[in-house]
């Protein structure tokens, strides 16, 4: 039988192969040990260090966090076996997750990995209509997790939840800014998803086909007719569907998302001792966790790679010490995002074989 190949794929299927290939892995590790190297270099206090009490306490809330984490990816999988009305396997949610988080890691920005997400549930002999749906609807869902809870959170613990000793948000600060413009964006972008999958599909397909007539835009208006047709597919799928199917997807997508902070969280209360551990400074820990995400959600590195690290002391230096923030950030990194990259590099290219391989099958078929 002739090798499996890429020749029986279409452009986009491509793009999407190329975006996961594992090579580009190596560059966030790079960039994310370049980052910690210099800041151990510059910030690194032995003194500080030597105040951890790696007692059994610290040694449990690591394994917590590992716990946490697995917890995290669950969650995500049973919205994916929601969302797909189980036609996929739970142990194939399961996969598909590890392969959506590993996209995610290797693209610039937390939510760049939705290409691949297209491409990866379409594998899986998944109706285009609900391919589209479970892409489309997850990115509202957990956009408006953020666009919902944070300004609870700003109402309960005020400006210092973004920032120690901040008085207001505004833009007249980088952090305010950056995260005023990231609400926004989060904002505009979500409300346009819901409005078209759920009250008008074709005002937003003409929308989307109107702005990117723009001069200026028109390099991306295939791009957004392409969108306008999946969010109309995706609207006639989603019609109908029951309250059970919507509120067990939402309550999945809190319970991950609240998991994804609370690993960090259980890391800093653990190893960092002489923490108020008062329900109150455990909250406001918790805001000031979901506010750094949302700061650095845009971040142009792979994952966040580097920025993450780089801006980790600056968020929590009233919790952590500065001089040992980074091997917090460091636990952190490995427990939630390094450990997809290592597991991507080991479950992806087993999945993409057997892809290309039933793809060239089905091809050599038709010939």
């Amino acid at each position: 039988m002739k090798e499996s190949t890429t020749e029986d794929l279409n452009t986009s299927d491509k793009k999407a192969i190329q975006s996961i290939k594992i090579s580009r892995a190596i560059w966030p590790i790079l960039i994310g040990v370049g980052v910690v190297g210099y800041l151990f270099w510059k910030q690194f206090d032995i003194n500080e260090f030597n105040k951890i009490n790696w007692t059994t306490g610290a040694f449990i809330s690591i394994g917590l966090a590992f716990f946490i984490m697995g917890f995290k990816h669950l969650s995500y999988a049973t919205r994916l076996y929601i969302l797909s009305e189980k036609q996929f396997s739970f142990l194939k949610c399961i996969q598909l997750i590890f392969i959506w988080e590993f996209s995610s890691a290797i693209a610039p920005t937390a939510v760049g990995g939705s290409a691949v997400a297209l491409f990866a549930l379409a594998q899986e002999n998944l109706s285009a209509g609900k391919t589209t749906v479970i892409v489309i609807y997850t990115a509202i869902l957990d956009s408006y997790f953020f666009v919902i809870t944070l300004p609870i959170l700003f109402l309960i613990f005020g400006p210092e939840m973004i920032r120690p000793g901040m008085t207001a948000l505004n833009f007249q600060t980088v952090v305010g800014s950056a995260l005023l413009i990231a609400y926004i964006i989060k904002v505009g972008y979500s409300t346009l998803f819901l409005y078209g999958l759920f009250i008008s599909p074709t005002k937003i397909r003409r929308l989307l086909s109107a702005l990117t007539s723009i001069p200026f835009l028109n390099r991306w208006h295939q791009k957004a007719l392409v969108l306008g047709d999946d969010i109309v597919l995706a609207s006639q799928e989603i019609k109908g569907k029951p309250f059970k199917y919507h509120f067990s997807a939402i309550m999945m997508t809190i319970s991950a998302w609240v998991l994804r902070f609370l690993i960090l969280e259980v890391l800093i209360l653990g190893i960092i001792g002489g923490l108020d551990k008062g329900w109150y400074i455990i909250m406001e820990l918790y805001a000031r966790i979901e506010t750094m995400f949302m700061v650095i959600m845009f971040s142009p590195s792979p994952g966040g790679s580097g920025i993450i690290e780089g801006v980790f002391g600056d968020f929590l230096h009233d919790y952590i010490p500065i001089g040992v923030a980074l091997i917090i950030a460091l636990l952190w990194r490995l427990i939630s995002y390094y450990f997809y990259l290592f597991a991507g590099v080991i479950i992806v290219p087993n999945w993409l074989n057997k892809i290309l391989k039933k793809r060239h099958l089905a091809s050599a078929i038709k010939k």
